[in-house]
């Protein structure tokens, strides 16, 4: 898969997933330092935006616009995945006053960048994650995938939701 930061290729880490494969369950940080499951069966779609920080203009951008979205969706939990402490995701949804999204750290191990193959290697963004959107359905299967060629640009908003009608 073919990814580029400002037009420049980067190297993607670890093991890509695709359509139809079963979403690897990963436990990630939640910003209150609790645990926050992704992937796997969870009885509902899961809508997993993943971004490389949430104190870029693009990231924030795609956080407030799912933060809307899944105001009125109610058959899906909406995420927000990215290497931010929960320290800091908690202040930006706080400021930001993101309420429908279930905000998720990745710092720890990388484990979703490794499991999802979404971590950026061999860049100046070495380490965090490459912008994504994930759909799981509920018995666990991806059912849609979008990395984002450009990591400078938004992904398709209205798909994802497509994906779980």
């Amino acid at each position: 898969m073919s990814v580029k930061f400002k037009g420049t290729p980067v190297t993607l880490s670890g093991k890509q997933i695709n359509v139809g494969e079963n979403a690897p369950l990963v436990t990630l940080v939640g910003k209150d330092l609790g645990e926050v499951k992704v992937g796997g069966a969870s009885g509902k779609y899961q809508i997993i935006n993943v971004v490389p920080s949430l104190d870029t203009g693009v990231c924030a951008t795609q956080t407030r616009k799912f933060n809307e979205k899944a105001a009125s969706i109610s058959n899906a939990v909406v995420m927000v995945v990215s290497m931010d402490l929960p320290f800091a995701q908690g202040r930006f949804c706080s400021t930001e006053g993101i309420e429908n999204l279930v905000v998720a750290s990745d710092f720890r191990s990388k484990t979703f960048g490794q499991n999802y193959g979404v971590l950026l290697a061999g860049s100046p963004l070495e380490g965090v994650l490459t912008r994504a959107v994930f759909v799981v359905d509920p018995n666990g299967k991806l059912v849609y995938k979008e990395v984002c060629e450009e990591i400078t640009q938004e992904p398709d908003y209205n798909k994802p939701l497509e994906a779980i009608k």
